[in-house]
């Protein structure tokens, strides 16, 4: 069982010491939407592709896909709504056995606590009629799931998706996170937060009991940026944590605001690779459009507020060929020990779209390059080993390298697709 840990520099995540690459995979609606035989035929696949965290909503999504299976968390009242102060047992011993599944396969559980239709005043909460958790409800609840679940040393995601708009919505935060604490000090936390947000609630940046920061970049064509330019803002603020990117556009997944088009694997790579280079270096979150809805083909989906076109038949979205991308990504951290990246300004280009960090002690680097280019740095790179890589088939090539006026030109190299350039410093 991985018990993970934040390490000495606020920077990553470690399980025994050892450096830990944060690589989930969406499935927020897992506890609602799929059976025990599926399950385990999923966690097969994705232990196969390198993942180590799985993100699970422990209520039922608001947005999955209409499912034949009937797994509710409360019992109903009189007027069908959810009676929050009565907990289904049988919803929590399915879940319970899900989470041992997977934990016995290797992976981290990463459980959303209060996702934010269920909160008064949030941006969802105003889209739906449901009836909204009272607030003398969340601490009875919180106590359930972490004196039930916590000997699964799972990471406690206190919100999910939500913007902080009153005072009583911050207040159910506060609550369960106190209350995560109280119960299970040893299991790290987290707020997941509205896409696009920069800033979370002063309370939250300086309380000690939050663990690592994520923020999303999410599903809006015209903000795809944000991807990197939230990495930076959360990299520098003023309380030091570890950084991920927890909802990068997921593939597939059509343009929010239903905008036509939908993102394809080059862009769901784009938006990693510019997140782990830019202060995000933590880890990373894949998403399949299908899979985190557990869509069946003939089965409803209809999401209220966001706009996304129709999801792809689960089984279908579980072999998109970006999440091998991803498992990629975590095997060149591992390979050139990248653990401890931190943005690197040393481009010279007019575009944002490159980015590079290196390790502190300045002993490897990574440049991410999404289209062909000349690259000048305003460094002198003479002692390291630069390698290029092809990011869509996975080849590596020797990079062509010179110093010219104390700056480093890399040629453009051969492949047409986007490249990673990693470099190590040559020993001798």
């Amino acid at each position: 069982m991985i018990k993970l840990s934040i390490a000495e520099n606020k920077r990553n995540f470690v399980h025994e010491g050892v450096p830990f690459f944060y690589l989930a995979d969406t499935v927020w609606s897992a506890f609602t939407n799929i059976t025990l035989e599926d399950w385990a035929y999923y966690l097969d696949q994705r232990k196969n592709q390198g993942f180590n965290v799985l993100q699970i909503n422990m209520l039922r999504q608001w947005d999955a896909s209409e499912s034949d299976l009937n797994y509710e968390p409360f019992e109903y009242d009189d007027e069908g709504n959810y009676d929050y102060y009565k907990l289904n047992e049988a919803y929590f011993n399915r879940a319970e056995t899900m989470l041992d599944m997977a934990v016995n396969c290797g992976f981290v559980p990463a459980l959303v606590l209060l996702w934010c239709n269920y909160i008064p005043d949030t941006w969802a909460a105003k889209l739906r009629d449901e009836k909204k958790m009272p607030l003398d409800a969340v601490e009875p609840y919180v106590r359930y799931v972490t004196n039930r679940f916590s000997k699964f040393h799972p990471i406690y995601i206190v919100s999910g998706d939500t913007d902080f708009p009153s005072e009583l919505a911050i207040q159910y935060y506060r609550t369960a996170l106190r209350v995560v604490k109280e119960e299970s000090p040893q299991c790290l936390t987290t707020l997941h937060i509205q896409g696009r947000l920069a800033t979370i609630p002063g309370e939250f940046l300086h309380n000690p009991q939050l663990d690592f920061y994520m923020y999303q970049s999410g599903h809006n064509s015209q903000f795809q940026p944000t991807a990197y330019t939230l990495a930076l803002d959360f990299h520098s603020k003023v309380v030091t944590r570890p950084v991920l990117n927890s909802e990068p556009c997921y593939e597939q997944m059509g343009y929010s605001r239903k905008v036509y088009g939908r993102f394809d694997r080059v862009d769901v790579r784009r938006a990693a690779w510019q997140s782990l280079l830019s202060g995000a270096s933590a880890g990373i979150t894949y998403g399949a459009h299908g899979v985190w809805s557990w869509h069946r083909n003939g089965k409803r989906f209809g999401v209220t507020g966001e706009g996304f076109d129709q999801p792809y038949d689960w089984q279908s979205a579980l072999k998109f060929e970006g999440a091998w991308d991803y498992g990629f990504a975590k095997w060149l951290f591992k390979m050139y020990g990248l653990s401890d990246l931190r943005p690197w300004d040393v481009v010279l280009k007019n575009t944002e779209e490159i980015r590079a960090a290196a390790t502190i002690d300045l002993s490897a680097f990574a440049i991410y390059v999404p289209f062909n280019t000349v690259l000048k740095l305003n460094a002198v790179l003479d002692g390291y080993d630069i390698t290029t890589i092809d990011l869509e088939h996975r080849r590596f090539a020797v990079s062509s390298v010179k110093t010219q006026d104390n700056k480093t030109i890399i040629e453009m190299h051969d492949f047409r697709a986007d490249v990673l350039l990693i470099g190590v410093r040559n020993p001798s």
